[in-house]
């Protein structure tokens, strides 16, 4: 059969005009097959065919039969129905007996990282409300809570975590801290704790490099003897606002910053930073040292920082 194509015949056709047909030789004997690529003009006695085309067989010699102008509408063809386009379903595989591609079930029965947000190894829950720390996913390395009303870490919120890297708990209502919540983290680096309400600080591991507990209400007892002793990475300490009466003794040796501002600290001892016995002694790495905001007169005490590279900074008179 032959295509249909908006042919000058068919323009004429649609304006009353006269239109000469193509005539076509067929298999059959002294026929000819009259072809108009038009499928709404009857030609005579044609018919349509399966393909929407009109024809005539005629003898040879004979007159071609006239046109008649009745429009003829073909039946629409039926409509195959589309096939939707398959898009892959994120299916939740967590269940009671372990976590699912979206972490844990939260305490409100949801995905952690449906509930919060995970890119890659980190997990943000900043300002979602929470009033308990979700359960992470175990390749979590940064986890981010922040503007919160966490109360208390317990000792399993970050059990078997030995990926994690950095925890930030800045401004919840933290008042409560188990004392090995952080204890079994072999890679901890970062800790921020500040603008909460912790009373006392728990053993920290050593693998520390920057903590940071501003902010809360450590005061007299709040931090244990020797708590930074053993942290031989610990490179940034800040304690600034918590109405601390001393400064926790002693500092490791890597230490480089030290906040301890607006706190009730009013003396320092010779021995503070410096080694009394060894004047030779240089200590190179503590360069930031924030005292200011205390009721501590520096002139009093000028040996207690003669080996460091910076006087700290704080009232002089």
């Amino acid at each position: 059969m032959f295509p249909l194509f908006p042919t000058q015949c068919q323009r004429e056709l649609q304006f009353n005009k006269k239109c000469k047909p193509k005539p076509v030789w067929t298999w059959r004997t002294n026929e000819v097959l009259w072809i108009l690529e038009y499928f709404e003009i009857l030609l005579g006695k044609g018919h349509r065919t399966k393909d929407s085309f009109l024809s005539e067989t005629v003898e040879i010699g004979t007159v071609l039969p006239s046109i008649t102008q009745e429009i003829y509408f073909p039946s629409p063809l039926p409509e195959e129905p589309e096939e939707e386009a398959s898009t892959p379903k994120l299916i939740d595989g967590s269940s009671p007996h372990g976590p699912g591609v979206l972490g844990p079930h939260t305490h409100e029965g949801l995905p952690t990282c449906l509930l919060c947000t995970c890119l890659a190894t980190s997990v943000y829950c900043d300002d979602r409300e929470l009033e308990l720390l979700p359960p992470l996913p175990k390749q979590t390395t940064h986890f981010y809570s922040r503007y919160n009303r966490i109360k208390k870490v317990n000792r399993d919120d970050f059990a078997k975590l030995s990926n994690l890297k950095r925890i930030d708990l800045t401004s919840n209502f933290i008042s409560e801290i188990d004392e090995d919540a952080f204890r079994n983290l072999p890679q901890l680096q970062e800790l921020i704790l500040r603008d909460n309400k912790i009373r006392q600080l728990p053993e920290l591991p050593p693998t520390l490099v920057f903590i940071d507990i501003s902010n809360n209400r450590l005061g007299r007892k709040g931090i244990k003897q020797e708590a930074f002793k053993d942290m031989f990475e610990l490179h940034h300490l800040y304690i600034t606002d918590n109405n601390l009466d001393h400064i926790p003794l002693p500092l490791p040796e890597s230490l480089q910053s030290l906040h301890l501002q607006n706190n009730n600290i009013q003396e320092m001892h010779e021995d503070t930073f410096c080694k009394m016995k060894d004047y030779s002694y240089i200590r190179k790495s503590l360069e930031d040292i924030r005292l200011d905001g205390n009721p501590i007169n520096l002139s009093k005490t000028p040996y207690a920082y003669m080996c460091l590279p910076r006087m700290p900074i704080g009232s002089l008179f």
